[in-house]
């Protein structure tokens, strides 16, 4: 973990060691405060600097001008494949470059289970911030009315009911968890 002389904008104490959560996020907190995990509340100062996550070089190329695309990582967690020309010019308030960008959505992934609402199949969805949920295979969304379609079955998984990954004997990790602070 890196080492940083940075010191709490709120109360003038070090910050910790940068950590990194499950989804890749580095943060640096205040090392005054601490997190109490049976009250889920945080003890003493609650500064917390997020770190801009660097974006990633793909092997895809931009279709429109052809240059690389990376991988990036709003600092809500979204995701989006965009072309390494763009850019924002901070002075003009206008964009740079070339303009493309793909936002990537979730996944889906078939389960055994049945819907205990409809009876048909549930399915895993995970979100483009990895956060994990069984929905019916049923659901959807109507854009046009801006309204939900087919069964309306929706769990939300908590970190420890997240299904283990194939091949290996650790469960996945939360996305959620970003939220806490990192285990001592």
């Amino acid at each position: 973990m890196d080492q940083t002389s940075d010191t709490c904008p709120k109360c003038g104490s070090p910050l910790s060691p940068v950590t990194e959560t499950a989804t890749g996020r580095r943060l640096q907190r205040c090392s005054a405060g601490s997190w109490n995990k049976e009250t889920r509340q945080n003890e003493g100062c609650d500064y917390v600097k997020w770190l801009e996550v660097p974006a990633e070089v793909l092997d895809e190329k931009c279709p429109k001008c052809g240059a690389s695309l990376v991988l990036s990582t709003t600092r809500f967690g979204k995701k989006m494949k965009k072309c390494s020309t763009g850019g924002w010019d901070k002075d003009a308030k206008k964009a740079t470059g070339c303009d493309y960008i793909e936002w990537i959505n979730g996944t889906t992934e078939p389960l055994e289970e049945d819907c205990p609402d409809c009876g048909s199949k549930l399915v895993l969805f995970t979100t483009s911030s990895g956060k994990k949920m069984k929905k019916c295979l049923t659901a959807g969304w109507d854009r046009d009315k801006k309204e939900a379609t087919g069964c309306a079955y929706v769990y939300w998984l908590k970190p420890g009911e997240y299904p283990k990954a194939p091949g290996s004997s650790e469960e996945l990790s939360s996305a959620g968890e970003e939220y806490l602070p990192p285990s001592e």
